[in-house]
């Protein structure tokens, strides 16, 4: 399998061949804006990456770090290293997991588990990081005769590790086990600003309801201008801009699981169908109609 340079393309390739693309990705292409897409989402940091808005939760990053996102979640990195910023990003398609699991098996465990308390966050310790490379570079390098069958082996013997990693952390955080931060990350650049914090609380505790910034200034005691700058230092995007990726999150979801459009239109809290189908259609690229008939058929 080719290993693209671009998380764009890697989408794209995902969704053409309905299994799952590899991209290793530098400084060279700007990180996105806050998005979702129809595929699931594995991101290993190499180096550059600081932090991870993922739905409501801030992420720090380090070295050897990997987070798992599904297809419902809106993220963005919000704070990069300028000078350097490599990391690889496997994009998947929900129904190929589903293709390739078993009854006893469900290689989409940890996409698509997601009780309370829960992390999207895996912290590979060295050896760790080395079979995660080798299962990459295995997926990546092979060529000629079953060149397939040997990346969907690797690939599958890749997800095996991820799900008994992802199960292990979910165990360990239950248990109310901690983590030891290193000293490096709890410098105070790092950490977001805690009014941000319950702003973004507020903002997923009301989403079905309508919310304005100025509705949100005058929750927390707060003037329209320094509310919109502390929400964009923190996270790297805008309040409306957050606000709408959240609500098209909340839309799919409903469509994939009953496909009734004007239900999704309802819950997801957006106040006009016309705004509510501008914006689906802009974010996800078909009509919520459409992405509705894809999702059922």
């Amino acid at each position: 399998m080719e290993e693209l340079t671009s998380c764009k393309t890697a989408i794209e390739n995902c969704k053409t061949s309905g299994t799952f693309a590899i991209a290793h990705l530098y400084k060279e292409e700007k990180a996105m804006d806050m998005h979702i897409h129809d595929c699931y989402e594995i991101y290993y940091s190499i180096c550059g990456g600081k932090q991870f808005l993922i739905d409501n939760c801030f992420y720090t990053i380090a070295p050897g770090d990997l987070f798992i996102i599904n297809q419902y979640e809106s993220h963005k990195l919000t704070q990069i290293d300028n000078s350097v910023h490599e990391r690889i990003v496997l994009s998947v398609a929900p129904d190929f997991m589903k293709l390739i699991s078993t009854k006893e098996t469900d290689l989409s465990f940890c996409f698509t588990h997601r009780s309370a308390p829960f992390s999207h966050k895996l912290s590979l310790n060295k050896e760790q990081q080395k079979r995660f490379l080798y299962y990459i570079n295995k997926i990546t390098s092979a060529e000629g005769f079953a060149h397939d069958s040997t990346e969907y082996a690797a690939f599958m013997e890749l997800m095996v590790m991820l799900n008994t990693l992802f199960i292990r952390s979910a165990e360990q955080t239950a248990a109310g086990e901690t983590v030891t931060v290193p000293a490096e990350y709890k410098d105070s650049s790092y950490r977001y600003n805690h009014q941000v914090d319950d702003i973004l609380a507020y903002i997923n505790q009301n989403i079905s309801q309508p919310i304005t910034v100025e509705q949100l200034a005058g929750q927390f005691y707060l003037s329209e201008s320094y509310i919109c700058r502390i929400f964009k230092s923190a996270t790297g995007t805008t309040i409306n801009k957050y606000i709408t990726a959240r609500r098209i999150s909340i839309a799919k979801a409903v469509l994939n699981e009953n496909g009734n459009v004007m239900e999704a239109f309802e819950r997801s809290g957006f106040t006009d169908y016309s705004n509510f189908f501008k914006a689906f259609t802009k974010a996800v690229g078909v009509s919520p109609k459409k992405y509705a008939s894809l999702s059922v058929s």
